[in-house]
């Protein structure tokens, strides 16, 4: 299952010319463990039990830049009933030895210090055995394709061979890592329009060739070209909601699977006559200026993808985009919150 929740992000839209600069960071995974960079260049890499197990997780946090520091997270599993990691006392273990405490960071996480996180990685990235005792179970933390993930996460910031490296050390100097990456900013524009409504049959008929035509490559609109019978709910509606005095938001279910579903959003001129901007295919809401998606990877919801777009008078743009991780039956929601895009949003005035 761990491309499932991945799959849930490809199926969002490739934006189209306003937008093409906000790309998304990147993602790599590697057996039991995982890594996402986001546009800023902040990397998280998250390493999990053996599959089998699902007994806990890591995350390790970086921010881009020389001698930026290193934190390391842990969860424990919480899925079953019987579990419960709320006031645990969880210590670190490096083969067969105490490295003490960790330090409680909320009610359910926990936080290594900075000897405890540079024994961690030291050990998970070569052959020691790494264990979280104190909760309901042992959670032993994986090492496999712990090396390849961190190299991947050393090679995206520009650290390999330099001393701060987390895989590959050396003499490099620290200046030389590659610096942060600005967050785009995005102004949100206020909504001023009116009531929902849906299409005319004229209407429909006149428009729904060109939001055919406005899908990017890689994204299909399959309930568009074939509406499905019986009609349930208005599911083949096409629906206009007024974004301004010149454009309005068109929408429409695109498709429908086992447990998650995806709506078509397009921008166009009010009098529905000129080109259709596509936006995404995937989405799971629409509300004040802001559509968003959020869809699971597995029906029992232990790992999700998630984006937001926000309307500045022009366009939706993307602010966010994250997955929860791999979908490994951690936590109900998620285990962690992996941002791919980030991006600072300005409130409407």
């Amino acid at each position: 299952m761990k491309s499932s929740i991945k799959a849930a992000l490809v199926m969002t839209a490739t934006l189209s010319a306003p937008v093409l600069a906000e790309q998304s960071g990147v993602s790599f995974d590697h057996k039991d463990w995982e890594v996402v960079c986001d546009n800023t260049l902040t990397c998280r890499a998250a390493g999990y039990s053996a599959e089998e197990e699902s007994s806990g997780s890591v995350l390790i946090t970086r921010k881009a830049g020389p001698d930026s520091p290193v934190t390391v997270d842990v969860v424990l599993a919480e899925m079953d009933a019987d579990e419960t990691t709320q006031q645990a006392t969880l210590s670190l273990w490096i083969d067969g030895k105490s490295q003490g405490e960790i330090a409680t960071e909320d009610n359910d996480s926990w936080r290594l210090s900075d000897a405890q996180a540079r024994s961690m990685i030291d050990a998970v990235k070569g052959s020691g055995k790494v264990e979280f005792k104190g909760g309901a179970k042992p959670f032993v933390l994986s090492s496999d394709g712990a090396y390849a993930v961190l190299l991947k996460f050393d090679d995206v910031q520009g650290r390999v061979g330099t001393p701060g490296a987390l895989s590959k050390k050396g003499d490099k100097a620290e200046s030389s890592v590659t610096p942060a990456v600005a967050a785009p900013v995005i102004q949100a524009v206020e909504v001023k329009g009116g009531e929902d409504r849906t299409l005319t049959k004229a209407e429909t008929a006149a428009l729904k060739p060109r939001l055919l035509a406005a899908l990017t490559s890689g994204n299909e609109c399959d309930r568009l070209v074939s509406p499905q019978e019986p009609v349930i709910d208005g599911d083949n509606d096409i629906t206009l909601t007024p974004l301004d005095g010149k454009q309005v938001l068109i929408s429409t279910l695109c498709w429908r699977g086992a447990y998650n579903e995806g709506y078509g959003y397009w921008v166009v001129d009010k009098a529905l006559k000129g080109t259709p901007q596509f936006i995404t295919n995937s989405a799971s809401d629409y509300s004040d200026g802001v559509i968003s998606l959020g869809q699971r990877g597995r029906g029992i919801g232990d790992c999700w993808a998630s984006a937001e777009w926000v309307w500045d008078g022009e366009t939706f743009r993307k602010s966010s985009e994250s997955t929860s991780g791999m979908c490994r039956y951690v936590r109900a929601g998620g285990t962690w919150d992996l941002p791919e895009f980030v991006s600072e949003v300005k409130e409407a005035k």
